[in-house]
């Protein structure tokens, strides 16, 4: 219950999120990795908890004000052709020597961002540098949890080829919200990842195979459902908006086989596996005692109108 009264608040707090995982399931996957860490690393992330729940959206507002942070969220491995997961460099260096960087940075460049963001973590951990720690972590969390998404994997990415729109923010925020609170988060304790660079690839791969029938699934329940029962109104803001019906959504969340539940128990599962690994490379460093005076500055993301980023919110 506590974790939903703070979602809520945080909800308030900024009205009008991105559709990246959805404002409320990007903070409840980075909350819920917390629990899966060694007692060792509890005594930072259980104290600063509210801050890599806040926090995990941070990314996402920096896609309108940042030049360049848009392209870490996604890959359209469908670009490059059915075999791009064996044809695609897994690291970055290998990357821009077989491809311009231009063409990687037009279609994403999401897994070997996430992996450097890692190795920056990593080397924070090595500094002992609270407040560093703490937002790397929080955008680490983020770059996962998006990886996960099958829908940041194609460049069909909100169904606009497909006579789909509105299916991007439908699948990763309307359904978690309406369904996430029946979800079970518990997801192990975290594991040592030997070549994580490897495993974000497998991640993104796994969620590729899952495009066709995120895609398909909608296509045949809309068949099935007249627009006055796929859609119905809510209030949001003082405004009346239309939205995916409560019906529909249960019954695509059913029809995938609870699809996105497995994928946030992933995005949990594989952020505190990174987080941790970051740490054991780091030199296993006492959390108890670290330098700085605590977390940075409150980031100061202003939009810049001039920044055009993909549009994901046609529900």
């Amino acid at each position: 219950m506590k974790i939903f009264l703070i979602l809520i608040t945080l909800l308030l707090l900024f009205p009008d999120p991105p559709l990246f995982w959805g404002f409320y399931a990007h903070s409840l996957i980075n909350r819920q990795a917390v629990f899966s860490l060694p007692p060792e690393m509890m005594p930072l992330y259980k104290s600063e908890i509210e801050f890599i729940t806040e926090k995990a959206v941070n990314p996402d507002r920096r896609r309108y004000a940042v030049v360049g942070e848009a392209e870490k969220h996604y890959i359209d491995l469908d670009h490059y052709g059915d075999s791009a997961i064996h044809i695609l460099p897994k690291y970055w260096p290998e990357a821009i020597q077989k491809f311009p960087e231009d063409t990687l940075r037009a279609h994403g460049i999401g897994p070997w961002s996430a992996y450097l963001t890692f190795l920056s973590l990593t080397k924070a951990f090595e500094q002992k540098n609270k407040a560093v720690i703490l937002r790397l972590s929080a955008d680490l969390g983020h770059y996962l949890g998006d990886l996960n998404v099958p829908l940041h994997t194609t460049k069909n990415y909100n169904g606009q080829l497909t006579g789909q729109e509105g299916i991007h923010g439908f699948w990763e925020s309307r359904v978690p919200e309406l369904l996430a609170k029946d979800y079970s988060f518990w997801v192990g304790k975290a594991e040592y990842v030997e070549k994580p660079q490897l495993a974000i690839w497998d991640a993104v791969a796994r969620a590729h195979s899952m495009v066709d029938s995120v895609l398909r699934v909608e296509r045949e329940l809309t068949a099935q459902f007249p627009d006055d029962q796929k859609y119905s109104y809510e209030e949001r803001n003082g405004l009346t908006v239309r939205v995916y019906s409560r019906d529909f959504t249960t019954a695509y969340a059913i029809a995938l086989d609870h699809q996105g539940e497995r994928q946030m128990r992933k995005s949990i599962k594989m952020i505190a596996d990174f987080w941790y690994t970051a740490w054991i490379n780091a030199g296993q460093p006492d959390l108890r005692n670290l330098s700085g005076s605590g977390k940075d500055e409150d980031e100061k993301i202003a939009p810049d109108p001039k920044i055009k980023v993909r549009s994901h919110d046609n529900e």
